[in-house]
């Protein structure tokens, strides 16, 4: 195994055990809920917004160790940034897990992110990476008392 298989696989798990800002959201202004009826993967994401810059993100729900460590790790990185970044960094990474020429990107340019780039080496599994992504960007385009009211606990 490679250093870099070594490192996601440390991360994902570490991510999964100890996830960051796993919890529900009460004064959240976007939410949004994503499900993989394929695998089961149910996430809820919270965000306060305020004056275009994320001031707060959260998630729920239940799902695998890549889908949650996906999330923590998407939470830790949007934490504070202006939306309209945020959204450019979501469709980033989206295409980074999701398209033949993300090959072409150096990893290591994404931080703490480059370990997300370990789910290509598994087809199946980029759609458990990708949920908390899409179901952000959905939430980001939909006010809280919008939002369906499916909000996982755990």
């Amino acid at each position: 195994m490679n250093e870099m298989d070594e490192l996601y696989q440390e991360v994902i798990l570490g991510h999964n055990k100890r996830p960051r800002n796993f919890r529900t959201m009460l004064d959240a202004n976007h939410e949004a809920t994503g499900l993989n009826p394929l695998c089961g993967d149910e996430v809820t994401v919270f965000l306060k917004e305020n004056a275009g810059r994320i001031e707060d993100i959260s998630f729920q729900g239940t799902s695998c160790a890549i889908c949650k460590a996906s999330a923590s790790l998407m939470t830790s990185a949007l934490l504070g940034k202006p939306t309209a970044e945020a959204r450019g960094c979501i469709e980033d990474l989206v295409k980074l897990l999701t398209t033949e020429t993300a090959g072409e990107t150096d990893p290591k340019s994404w931080g703490s992110l480059a370990v997300l780039s370990g789910v290509r080496k598994f087809p199946v599994r980029v759609k458990c990476a990708t949920l908390p992504w899409h179901t952000c960007t959905n939430a980001l385009s939909t006010p809280a008392e919008k939002a369906q009211p499916t909000r996982p606990l755990m």
